[in-house]
Parts: structure tokens; C-alpha cells; sequence
């Protein structure tokens, strides 16, 4: 099994953090913005995800809009400027329920318009293809009331374990853990933040202030 594979096998859902980690704040390095202090928990010496590099582009090809209906893809670098906030979820994970889509809902309720931040959610299927399908995309935008561009990031689940292209393009290109995860880009395109967990309510405090 190669390192990327077992970096990514994952379960869908990562038990609760205890309320010290959660107190913990992530470790963001300068790069050429300065630390910008966003609380939230990441794995020491983790392989995941990719902070302090440029984000790359999404190579996802199905985007529905706000309203459900298809739409181009949604691109990171026509949002220079402005912070991204990139949500990954699959129908079926319990915490992305829980926790993730309520603070995405917290987020938008901050910044209603896209002025500051804009945010998008992809559904990263790397298991349970029959259920994390592309018809979950519009179910949760309804559900949660989320009038924000969806996407559904598929891998091919006929292929080996260990084969190139079993995983979602964003989970390779992101090296995302799974999901519930985060991944927030500062204006200059940079990743600023990768992980299953954050602190949403100090997140919006810190761009109330900063953005």
C-alpha cells in the first residue's frame, strides 16, 4: 500500500475531540501573510493536508448552484482575493451533520454575501458510492439552506485500493483526510488551514476583524 493510500484510509467519521484539543490552536506558519492564529486541531507532524502551499486548482467536474441547478465548476483562483472556505463531506458521515454543515451554516450566517469569504462544498465519495452519490448534493443544500455551489467528487470505486485515481481528485490533490475536513485559503491563494476540526465561532470572530 503506498504512503498516499494509507494516508487516506480512513473511516468517514472521526470520534469527538476532547475539549483540550479542541482548545488548541493550529499551528499556521508565515507565509508572506503572517500567522493569522485560526484555532482548530491538527495532527502533529501529519501528512495531511497542504498548508502553507498554493491551493490547486479543483478538478470537479459536476457543480450544481445554489438553486440546484448545474453550473461550471467552481474555480479557487477567481476568488483571489477574498478567503475560500472549502467544506468536504459524504451524505452518510455522521459528523459532517453534526458539526461540519451546521458551521458552514454559522459562516454563511455571518457573511451573508460574498464580499469577504466565499465558501463551496464538495462531496469527496471514497466509499459508500451507492449512497454518497451526486443526488445528496441537492438534498443538503435543502436540508441545511445552504445557497452555495455543491459539487460531487467521485472516485472510481471498481479500481484496486492502492490504483491511481481511486480516490477523489480533492482528496489527492488537497491530501484531505477524509471527512468531515476543511481546508480555508487566504486572499493570496495560500492554505491556511487543513483538518477535520475548528473553532467556527473564533474563525468568524478573526475575519470580522481581519477580512
Amino acid at each position: 500500500m503506498t504512503e498516499l493510500a494509507q494516508s487516506q484510509k480512513i473511516s468517514h467519521y472521526s470520534p469527538p475531540l476532547t475539549r483540550r484539543q479542541l482548545l488548541k490552536s493550529a499551528a499556521v506558519s508565515a507565509v508572506g501573510i503572517g500567522a493569522i492564529g485560526l484555532a482548530g486541531v491538527t495532527e502533529a507532524k501529519s501528512t495531511r493536508g497542504i498548508v502553507g502551499q498554493i491551493a490547486p486548482a479543483l478538478n470537479v467536474s459536476h457543480w450544481i448552484d445554489g438553486h440546484g441547478e448545474t453550473t461550471s465548476p467552481f474555480s479557487v483562483a477567481e476568488h483571489r482575493g477574498k478567503w475560500v472556505y472549502l467544506k468536504c463531506f459524504q451524505d452518510w458521515c455522521p459528523a459532517c451533520h453534526s458539526v461540519g454543515f451546521p458551521n458552514l451554516q454559522k459562516l454563511k450566517a455571518a457573511f451573508p454575501d460574498d464580499s469577504k469569504i466565499v465558501a463551496a462544498v464538495i462531496q469527496t465519495t471514497f466509499e459508500g458510492h451507492s449512497v454518497n452519490n451526486a443526488k445528496a448534493l441537492r438534498k443538503n443544500q435543502l436540508r441545511y439552506n445552504l445557497n452555495l455551489p455543491f459539487g460531487h467528487d467521485a472516485g472510481d470505486s471498481s479500481l484496486p485500493h492502492t490504483a491511481p485515481g481511486r480516490f477523489p481528485s480533492t482528496m489527492v490533490s488537497y491530501r484531505t483526510g477524509g471527512t468531515p475536513w476543511v481546508t480555508i485559503i487566504d486572499p493570496s491563494g495560500v492554505v491556511v488551514y487543513d483538518g477535520f476540526h475548528i473553532d467556527i465561532d473564533k474563525l468568524i470572530s478573526h475575519l470580522q476583524e481581519h477580512a
